[in-house]
């Protein structure tokens, strides 16, 4: 494993690994960080820059914004959630004339989500600490609850590592409604107690058991939304360090965004159109289009009685059983704004009216789709911020990274769910001798039992296949004694093989990137408060990397 000292941020604690052979990577990610110049046309600037820092700070700062009227918005919602002192601070300060955002946002996972949820928000919280020291400007980190989806299969679940590293899943309870209403109307359901009970059982016990558990008792109880559950949570969890809350299903903030769903009305199907040319653009210079919207509907949803896409036909719009003319939607919109809800071509929009974002921090899939954007903002007249990646990392414990360093064993090579990688190295571990040996005496059985085959043709060549039978039967033999001295070797050096098995179950349960599969509570009670610390003040965010963090 090449431990790329060169790299900002590493140490023998951080080691990082080039994003491009991180499993899951597509080459737009990966041009992203380390070939940017292609994508130019697409993004708002590269992040990399400073003077697009610089450029995109100034743009952000002379855009008009109602930022006292979104801050009182967020202010109930603190007061509601109990925030700590720090993120209403931070709130405070993102009233300020010349403030700016850095905004981050997710959907409300189950029992705050997987580890990439809390790796989005420290970075933003990140990028907001640099901002300000290094353009001496009022920056606040925002993390986006995206409370409006309506996929309740995608947040429902949370999986941890329980005390032998095999991943167990815990479900919330369905509330009524789940999968049409959007999640921050569901309440959680009475069956929330038994989950968390499994939530209690399937976490190895620690020092911090007790204390997280009776945090996620307090934030997800019968009475709260799904939404203001998880918002809770990551308040507790990162609210000291200023990370402000917004729960985006919030009808109070709708009237500030009315004149972006009027206009998307005016123009019926254009965001759509501008999308999908720029993602056509996108797969002609060889990339993909992560969007593929409808020309025929609006990038708006309909909340009446669930959350509708709406569609143009015939002269009409059509969500649900809900029919207007062109002039009765535009009416409908300006007047009755908390009834509807952008899509995810319009919520980028949405949160860059309401805010003044400097930069975005988005996950690797999601870079995609912000690619396809940049005429989009531009027909609403918002300026486009800087995307940033997320920072990406593997939290491994200390047995797992000495195992990878020990053995020089790349992280990625521990993504395919198989042995071939402990077979590579328990091969290594074999005695010379033993090898040389076995290597020799396969050498030595080859050239002769040729030979034999080649020359008995000339006697009777009716035994031609009798002697390739006996080479292969040889052969195979050997091979077979081989196997049995490797699976020899396995059974004298279970440590190695327990090693192997354990680092593999935390870096990609399942077969799965870590960050995207197990939830953070996870990591918060094997490891308590110190995990975040550690996290927000050493983290780095080095876009071409992924790293593995020891813990």
């Amino acid at each position: 494993m090449n431990p790329h000292p060169s790299v900002q941020g590493a140490n023998p604690s951080r080691i990082p690994v080039d994003i491009r052979h991180y499993p899951g990577i597509r080459r737009l990610a990966g041009d992203y960080a380390h070939d940017f110049e292609p994508l130019v046309p697409f993004y708002g600037g590269n992040p990399a820059r400073p003077e697009d820092w610089l450029a995109a700070i100034g743009r952000t700062q002379e855009h008009p914004r109602e930022r006292n009227a979104v801050a009182d918005v967020i202010a109930v919602q603190q007061q509601r959630r109990g925030a700590p002192p720090e993120a209403r601070a931070a709130l405070e300060r993102l009233r300020q004339d010349g403030s700016v955002a850095v905004v981050t946002g997710q959907q409300a996972g189950a029992f705050g989500g997987p580890l990439y949820t809390l790796l989005k928000a420290i970075t933003a919280l990140r990028l907001a600490a640099r901002v300000r020291q290094d353009h001496q400007v009022p920056a606040v980190a925002v993390f986006w609850i995206d409370s409006e989806d309506h996929d309740w299969d995608e947040i429902a679940s949370c999986a941890v590592l329980d005390a032998d590293v095999q991943t167990h899943t815990v479900r919330l309870p369905a509330p009524p409604g789940a999968g049409t209403l959007p999640v921050g109307r569901l309440p959680i359901a009475e069956g929330i107690s038994a989950a968390l009970d499994e939530l209690a059982a399937a976490l190895p016990p620690t020092e911090f058991t007790a204390s997280l558990m009776t945090r996620l008792r307090s934030s997800y109880k019968p009475g709260l939304s799904t939404s203001e559950a998880f918002g809770r949570l990551l308040e507790f969890t990162l609210g000291e360090f200023g990370l402000v809350v917004y729960d985006a299903a919030d009808p109070a903030a709708k009237i500030l965004v009315r004149d972006v769903f009027a206009r998307e009305v005016q123009f019926p199907g254009r965001t759509a159109e501008l999308a999908l040319e720029a993602g056509s653009q996108l797969v002609r210079l060889g990339y993909h289009a992560q969007v593929s919207a409808h020309a025929d509907g609006l990038s708006l949803f309909s909340l009446d009685g669930g959350r509708h896409p709406i569609r143009f036909a015939d002269g009409a719009f059509r969500a649900g059983d809900r029919e207007w003319t062109h002039p009765g939607l535009l009416a409908e919109v300006r007047a009755n704004p908390e009834g509807f809800s952008p899509n995810v071509l319009l919520r980028p929009v949405v949160q860059d009216t309401l805010f003044p974002t400097v930069a975005y921090v988005a996950g690797p899939n999601e870079l995609a789709y912000l690619g396809q954007l940049k005429p989009v903002y531009a027909h609403f007249g918002v300026p486009m911020p800087l995307m940033v990646p997320r920072a990406s990392a593997t939290l491994l414990d200390s047995a797992g990274v000495r195992f990878l360093s020990r053995h020089d064993v790349a992280l990625e090579s521990l993504h395919a769910q198989d042995e071939s990688v402990l077979n590579r190295l328990l091969e290594a571990a074999l005695p010379p001798d033993v090898e040389q040996a076995y290597l020799a005496a396969a050498a030595a059985l080859e050239g002769p039992m040729q030979t034999l085959v080649k020359a008995v043709p000339a006697i009777d060549a009716t035994l031609e296949g009798a002697a390739r039978s006996a080479a292969g039967r040889i052969s195979h033999e050997l091979q077979g004694l081989h196997t049995k001295i490797i699976h020899a070797a396995k059974r004298r050096d279970e440590t190695l093989r327990r090693q192997f098995t354990r680092t593999r179950a935390q870096a990609f349960p399942g077969g799965h990137a870590q960050e995207r599969a197990i939830g953070f509570v996870s990591f918060l009670n094997r490891y308590g408060p110190g995990l975040v610390d550690q996290l927000v003040g050493g983290l780095p965010i080095d876009a071409g990397s992924h790293w593995i963090v020891t813990v």
